[in-house]
C-alpha cells in the first residue's frame, strides 16, 4: 500500500520547473498549462508525490525524506542543474552532504515554497 505525500505549492508552474528541471522528478499526470489552483503528479523512480496549489491541500514548510544510494553524486548533479544552496544559510546540511551523528549522510533542499526535501543515504 503506497503512501503518497501531497506537497503544497503556491505556483504550479514554478514548482514543476523546480522539481522536474532541477531535482529530476518526472511529470506523470496533470495539466502542464493549467493555472492555479491545480494538481499534478510527479515521480522519482517508483515513488510518487502530489503537488497541489489548492488551498486545502497540505501546508507550507513540510519535510519529505528521499532515500538515495549515491548522495554525493546526486548533490553534484543537482548543482550542475542549477540547485541553489542558499535555502537555509545557517544550516550546513543545506550547503552539501553531511555525515549525521545518527549514521546517515544527508543534504537538504528547500523548494520555492519552503518545503524541505531531505536526501538521505543510509
Amino acid at each position: 500500500m503506497p503512501i503518497i505525500p501531497t506537497v503544497r505549492c503556491s505556483n504550479m508552474k514554478t514548482a514543476l520547473e523546480f522539481y522536474t528541471g532541477v531535482l529530476d522528478f518526472e511529470h506523470l499526470d496533470g495539466d502542464l498549462h493549467a493555472g492555479d489552483p491545480s494538481f499534478t503528479v510527479i515521480s522519482r523512480g517508483s515513488d510518487r508525490v502530489f503537488l497541489s496549489s489548492h488551498s486545502g491541500d497540505g501546508v507550507y514548510g513540510q519535510a519529505l525524506v528521499v532515500l538515495t544510494d549515491e548522495i554525493d553524486a546526486l548533490f553534484k548533479h543537482y548543482l550542475a542543474r542549477g540547485l541553489a544552496t542558499t535555502g537555509n544559510p545557517d544550516s550546513p546540511v543545506h550547503k552539501g552532504p553531511l555525515d549525521q551523528t545518527w549514521g546517515t549522510r544527508e543534504f537538504y533542499v528547500n523548494d520555492p515554497d519552503g518545503n524541505t526535501l531531505r536526501f538521505v543515504q543510509q
